[in-house]
């Protein structure tokens, strides 16, 4: 595997491939990873603001020994008017094995790949309202670490799913691990088309006997006038709260990608309850991500 583009590329094998290198990591000191890619170099290229998803792939390179470069944006020369082709081609002369791209443009990383003829590896670390592969990695490893299997699984997704690359990720991955059943559930305008067959008729329909919830984030900077979205009541007819958990099962786990709008998308009471694993997903995050860069530089 030479790229990360889409988690569509990733059979059911791959997956757990990475699950069992992430669950090594977890259990190796940093010392002895660090000797693991010492001498290679990362670009992170982020077109769009983040905090963990930056971290986390800074911090997996730094674990594996790789000397990583996160580009100031605001601070390149794309801001004088360079193509991102040639920005590309200029840092890749660089020697960089590795280039983590974040981006508004769906499927642009698609496009990098070909401009350097495949022979550099490129993350998609999330791109437009497209994919985020890496989270979605992360997410179907913190589901398996609680629940194993995902046959007989029920997983309850709600929100802002038309902008939600994590979304469109993690509902594939989970298709590719052959999950029991996804219900989803958001205002009819922000279900994609293609999606609508998982459509819940209400929110206890969508949450009853889950054994994963996955809340996502209101993305109100990719709203446009085509979205006649309010979020001032969101939280009364969408939001998660301890008497709406209690209609999933006793043992389900809540998530979110981050970063939360509290008291809107979730409650305070859920969001640091004991059936949370939130944090979780961002330790793991951190794991996942050191897992695949390590696979794709061997």
């Amino acid at each position: 595997m030479k790229h990360l583009l889409d988690i569509k590329a990733l059979s059911a094998s791959d997956i757990h491939a990475l699950f069992e290198q992430a669950r090594q990591f977890k259990n190796t000191p940093i010392k002895q990873s660090q000797k693991l890619h010492q001498g290679r170099s990362a670009m992170a290229l982020f077109f769009e603001n983040s905090t963990r998803t930056l971290t986390s792939f800074q911090l997996a390179c730094q674990r594996l020994g790789i000397d990583i470069t996160a580009l100031n944006i605001e601070h390149s020369s794309t801001k004088k008017g360079e193509t991102l082709r040639d920005t590309l081609l200029t840092l890749n002369a660089m020697q960089t094995d590795l280039f983590i791209v974040r981006h508004s443009q769906n499927n642009i990383q698609q496009s990098m790949a070909e401009w350097l003829n495949h022979q550099t590896s490129i993350i998609n670390a999330g791109d437009g309202t497209n994919q985020h592969p890496t989270q979605g990695l992360l997410d179907l490893y913190t589901i398996w670490q609680h629940k194993k299997a995902f046959e007989n699984l029920k997983v309850a997704i709600i929100g802002d799913l038309k902008h939600s690359r994590v979304a469109n990720s993690l509902m594939d991955g989970l298709t590719t691990l052959n999950v029991g059943e996804i219900k989803l559930y958001a205002p009819e305008a922000l279900i994609p088309e293609s999606r609508k067959t998982w459509l819940a008729d209400d929110m206890k329909s969508c949450i009853q006997d889950a054994d994963v919830v996955v809340m996502l984030r209101i993305q109100k900077e990719r709203f446009t006038a085509e979205d006649p979205i309010s979020i001032e009541n969101w939280h009364q007819h969408y939001g998660l709260n301890q008497e709406r958990l209690q209609w999933a099962k006793e043992d389900a786990i809540v998530m979110h990608p981050g970063p939360i709008n509290r008291g809107i998308e979730i409650a305070d009471e859920v969001a640091d309850g004991l059936q949370s694993v939130i944090l979780e997903q961002v330790k793991n995050g951190v794991l996942m991500r050191q897992a695949l860069i390590h696979q794709l530089l061997s």
